[in-house]
This record gives C-alpha cells, sequence and structure tokens, in this order.
C-alpha cells in the first residue's frame, strides 16, 4: 500500500500550484472575467462550458459536472492514484514526493491489470533496445544510421531511440525470464505467435526502433526502420492495434509538444514521426503526426483542446498535397485556423532539412505557410492547362466556392484579382459568378431548414426535480460546516439521503471529518476514488447556499426528503398489498395495508 502523504506537504504543493497553469497544459483556456473558460476534456463539446477558478483554485465543467482541484484534474484526466498526481505536481513546484510503493488501494484506473503490463513491458523493452543501440557492437550499424541521419546522442537519448537485434526471440526470452506472460506480449504487438502453435518469436528483428508514446508518455507501440531495404521487408514495421495502442487516438510527440503547444497558441501536424524528429532539430518543437493513418475525429478532439490554429505540413509529392487537402478540409469545417506550409515538389520536411538547413526549413516553410483558401486555390490550379477552356472552367468553378463563406471581404477581393489574373476573367465577371454562388447556398440553406425542422425534436436534459435540489443543497451545507454532519448523525438514525449515491459520500463524508476535523471539500473530493461521486461533491460545493439561515434551509431539505421516503414506503407497501392479493394472503394485505394506513397519516402531521 502507498505510504500516506503529509498533509502538511500536500498543503504547500497546493499553495505553490496554479490551477491555470495546470489544467493549460491540457485545454486551450480563455480568459474571461475573473475565470477562465475551455472545450471540457472530460466530453465532447463544441461551445466551452469548462470553467477554471483563480480565486477558488477549482475547475468545474456546467456540461459533465466533472470538477474540482489541480490534483483530482490530473488524476482524471491522466488516470493517476492520489500519489501520483501529488508527486506529479510536486516536481512542478521543487518538492519530492515518494510514491515508490504501490497504488493506493482507492484509486480505479480505466487501465486494467492486463494493460498496465503491456506498458510495464513496452518500457523494459525500449531500455532494453536503447542499451542495444548504444552500448554494444551490435548497435553500431543502426547508431551509424542515425548519425548520418542527423541525430545526436542527445537526440537519441530524449527520444528513446534504440535497435532490436536481427534474431529470433532475444526479447521474447528477456520477458519470459522477467516474468511476463507471452500470451499477454503477444496480445500487445511486441513477439508474435508461431503457426504451429510451438512458440514465440519477436516481432521488431535487426531494426532501428522508434518508440511510441500516449498523452502520459508511457510507450505503447514502436516503428521498427530497417537497416538493410534492399529485401522484401516493410521499410518501417509498426506495431499493430492492441489493447493499449489505437492509431486512430495517437498523435505522436502530443506528451513532449503539448507545453509548447500551449505557449506558442498552434501545432504543427506532420505526416509521420521520422518529420516531428527531423522539425525538432530545426526547433520546431510542437510537431504532432498521425501513426500512418488519416486524421479521426479523437485527433481533431485532442487539437481542438490545445489550440485552433494549426499548420498542416505534409510531402511536397502529389499524394502529400492531395493528403494536405483532406486535412486542411476536414480541420476548416471544424472552424478551426488552418494554415498549410509548403514543400518543393517531392522532398519530405527530413530531406529538406538536409539538403537546405534547420534553420530554412523553420525560416521559411513552417514561418511562412499559405492561408487554407490560398492553398486550396493553388491545389486547384494544380495539373490544369489554362489553354483549355474545360479547365478554366472547372478552376474557376472550384475556386469560388472557397470564397463562398468565411473569409473576409478584403480577402475575398484580393483572391478574385489573382483568379482575374490566372484565367484572363474581368473581376466584374467573376464577383457576378460569385454571387450567384452564393445565393444559390442561402436559397439551399433555407430549403434544408425548412425541410429539417419539422423533424427536429427538443433535445430536454432530465429536469432536476425538488428531492434532487434538496439532496445536492443539503449535501452542500454539510461539505462548508463539519457540524451539520454531527448534528444530523445525533439527531437521525438512518441516511439523511434518497439517493445511493448521496448515501455513499455521505457515508465517506463522516470518515472524511473524522480524521480531518475541517471541512475542506476539495480536499475531501481528491480522497474519494470514484470520479462520478467527486461530479457530485463539486456540483453540492459549488451550489448557492444562504450560510446565514442554514437551520432553515437544512430543515426544509430533511422535511422533504422524510416526505420523500415515506412516499417510497407507501408506494411500495401499496405495491406489495397488490401482490399480496393476487397470492391471495389476505392477512398478509390487511397488514400491510395498516402500514400504509399509519404511514399517510404520519405524512399528513408534516
Amino acid at each position: 500500500m502507498a505510504q500516506k502523504i503529509p498533509e502538511e506537504i500536500i498543503e504547500e504543493i497546493r499553495t505553490k500550484v496554479d490551477i491555470v497553469d495546470v489544467v493549460s497544459d491540457y485545454v486551450q483556456l480563455t480568459k474571461r472575467g475573473r475565470n477562465y473558460f475551455g472545450l471540457c476534456p472530460f466530453h465532447g463539446e463544441q461551445t466551452p462550458s469548462f470553467s477554471v477558478s483563480t480565486d477558488k483554485q477549482i475547475f468545474h465543467c456546467f456540461g459533465c459536472g466533472a470538477g474540482g482541484s489541480a490534483i483530482t484534474f490530473l488524476m482524471d484526466i491522466e488516470n493517476l492514484t492520489f500519489q501520483e498526481a501529488t508527486a506529479k505536481l510536486g516536481e512542478q513546484v521543487g518538492i519530492h514526493v515518494d510514491v515508490s510503493s504501490s497504488h493506493d488501494h482507492h484509486h480505479v484506473s480505466s487501465a486494467t491489470p492486463e494493460e498496465e503490463r503491456m506498458k510495464e513491458a513496452h518500457a523494459f523493452a525500449a531500455e532494453y533496445y536503447q542499451h542495444l543501440l548504444i552500448h554494444t557492437e551490435e548497435g553500431e550499424k543502426g547508431l551509424s544510421y542515425l548519425q548520418q541521419r542527423g541525430f545526436s546522442k542527445e537526440e537519441i537519448e530524449s527520444n528513446g531511440i534504440g535497435f532490436s537485434l536481427p534474431h529470433w526471440d532475444s526479447l521474447t526470452q528477456l520477458l519470459a525470464r522477467k516474468g511476463f506472460s507471452l500470451d499477454e506480449m503477444e496480445q500487445s504487438g511486441l513477439i508474435i505467435k508461431r503457426e504451429d502453435g510451438s512458440g514465440y518469436f519477436d516481432r521488431f528483428r535487426g531494426r532501428v526502433m522508434f518508440p511510441i508514446r500516449d498523452e502520459q508518455g508511457k510507450i505503447i507501440a514502436f516503428s521498427g526502420r530497417i537497416l538493410d531495404s534492399g529485401g522484401e521487408d516493410a521499410k518501417y514495421l509498426n506495431s499493430p492495434e492492441s489493447p493499449i495502442f489505437h492509431k486512430g487516438q495517437v498523435l505522436y510527440n502530443l506528451d513532449q509538444a503539448r507545453p509548447i503547444i500551449r505557449k506558442e497558441r498552434k501545432v504543427v501536424l506532420f505526416e509521420g514521426f521520422m518529420d516531428v524528429l527531423s522539425a525538432k532539430r530545426a526547433e520546431v518543437f510542437n510537431g504532432v503526426a498521425s501513426m500512418g493513418t488519416a486524421l479521426t475525429t479523437q485527433h481533431l478532439a485532442k487539437i481542438k483542446r490545445l489550440t485552433d490554429h494549426i499548420i498542416v505540413c505534409y510531402d511536397g509529392d502529389k499524394a502529400g498535397w492531395e493528403a494536405a487537402k483532406k486535412a486542411a478540409e476536414m480541420l476548416h469545417a471544424e472552424k478551426l485556423n488552418v494554415e498549410v506550409a509548403l514543400l518543393p515538389t517531392g522532398l519530405d520536411p527530413d530531406e529538406y532539412i538536409q539538403q537546405f538547413g534547420p534553420e530554412a526549413f523553420k525560416e521559411k516553410v513552417i514561418s511562412e505557410p499559405q492561408s487554407y483558401v490560398a492553398f486550396m486555390l493553388m491545389h486547384a490550379r494544380r495539373n490544369k492547362n489554362f489553354q483549355y477552356q474545360n479547365d478554366i472552367l472547372q478552376y474557376v468553378d472550384e475556386a469560388l466556392n472557397f470564397l463562398i463563406e468565411g473569409i473576409s471581404p478584403i480577402e475575398k477581393e484580393l483572391y478574385i484579382k489573382q483568379i482575374s489574373m490566372d484565367t484572363n476573367i474581368s473581376s466584374e465577371t467573376l464577383e457576378m459568378q460569385l454571387r450567384q454562388k452564393e445565393a444559390q447556398v442561402v436559397k439551399s440553406s433555407q430549403y434544408q431548414k425548412q425541410q429539417i425542422q419539422p423533424l427536429m425534436q427538443p433535445t430536454l436534459q432530465k429536469p432536476i426535480t425538488a428531492t434532487d435540489r434538496a439532496e445536492r443543497l443539503l449535501l452542500s451545507h454539510m461539505l462548508h460546516n463539519i457540524d451539520i454532519v454531527d448534528r444530523i448523525r445525533q439527531e437521525e438514525d438512518e441516511n439523511p439521503f434518497v439517493r445511493e449515491d448521496y448515501m455513499a459520500i455521505y457515508i465517506h463524508l463522516i470518515g472524511f471529518y473524522e480524521e480531518y476535523e475541517q471541512a475542506d471539500y476539495k480536499r475531501f473530493a481528491e480522497v474519494i476514488s470514484d470520479r462520478e461521486l467527486r461530479k457530485i461533491i463539486m456540483e453540492a460545493a459549488l451550489v448557492e447556499r444562504d450560510p446565514n439561515h442554514a437551520d432553515e434551509e437544512i430543515a426544509d431539505c430533511r422535511a422533504h426528503l422524510k416526505k420523500f421516503r415515506i412516499k417510497q414506503q407507501i408506494h411500495d407497501k401499496t405495491s406489495a398489498i397488490k401482490e399480496a392479493e393476487k397470492m391471495h394472503d389476505i392477512k398478509g394485505a390487511m397488514e400491510l395495508s395498516k402500514e400504509v394506513f399509519d404511514l399517510m397519516k404520519s405524512l399528513s402531521r408534516m
């Protein structure tokens, strides 16, 4: 069991940490008044309902109810134990917290024990691969390849690059000796089961190994680059999909790039992880890449939480242009500020840096991107011959579509002049054609709205009942005043709440007050492992209450909840009477009827 962190250490970390700085590493925040707002990282939303208060040092989402302190934010966003989250914050403010012991038994991680073991095995494999690369003769070939590609020793170590032996089962044997289940290792993608079922062998052999990390910096996969490209083997071999690695959810380098993205308020999106590594050499540290797959909604959600400014930098060949177009269209549809950094024909970022140098890449490529519309016009012009009328008409039609919405009048005028110069069609004619397109879009939009409106049903949230309000307000007073809990415990034998989750919180709160002897809802939320219970706690803690009339509010809440319990008993017993009558249990039905009568009398006296 993990050793308990002294309260004075927790409080010292709390006082030195600013929750805005902590949350900003994961969420793009905008200041409004005294608070900061952004898109909630715990549920999908288009309108920011996630609030961070500097005064109270808490976060709260008005959409999903998530809330808490800087510590609980880290617990939720990274699935950490309380001790791990506290230690991580401690590191940021120069306070060491020892969490070398096993996990806190109160914590419930979203990762299964099997997935945790898979991640441990990947971390072990990465250390093994890097040792082979740097410290063995067999790794010299891989080291020489990396040095030729421009990698320094510091870059190799900081990115965890290694080398896999060209043997069939060197890693497999090591994993077995370390006590890892080979069946689990096969599921994780590190090894492969032989077709005849006689054993296992290494997936990666004789390759330079690049680890793939999740947002928390834990290794979940590898990409191996073969040194001898003359054979039939693929140049790059990636880990397969596994319980810990889902390509559609992973953005390479996001764990390291996140603070830089937050600081610079923009991200550079590359095609592959090697582009990201090469870009670092040009001091472009805010780069990420999808893992051999097109952009997904999960990728977009991760990007949108950090910034709304994206620079797409894909290869300069035909495939790169097409991929950049698809990515730019997808990002533009999400109302993001999209720009495209162009490379000379046929070059990828790594080749450009080797040919023209890292400074040129940063200053002439990344720092001078094309706007979304400018890039789309350039794409529309590609492979078109303006000597042919059909090509001109097709280009004009495509180009004007990009000018219909989302750009300023000045930009619109400049682009029309550019199209006019490209095609020798007058600006006046192009403007008239554009107005016709705009009118068609407006007409089509109005028609669709008329067709859809009758089919749309308002999505109503479940209304908050008087009982919900009574429970929330009663808990709010309990969270802010320990005396109220003591008084209710003395006056009321049964649980004062109705819902089971409130009952569970009440029991936890009694234990908390017995240990801490003072009200502190933020600290209380930190000791609760269940995220849903923490939501209820934070919603109750922030509800409006009147401390000057606390006794009256508490009495009203307790009276309402007592009436509710009696009504619930009457309902249950009435149903039991019907069942007894069906079973011809006349005596049982009579006894239940008397109990219902007594309950109704007590209810009428309240």
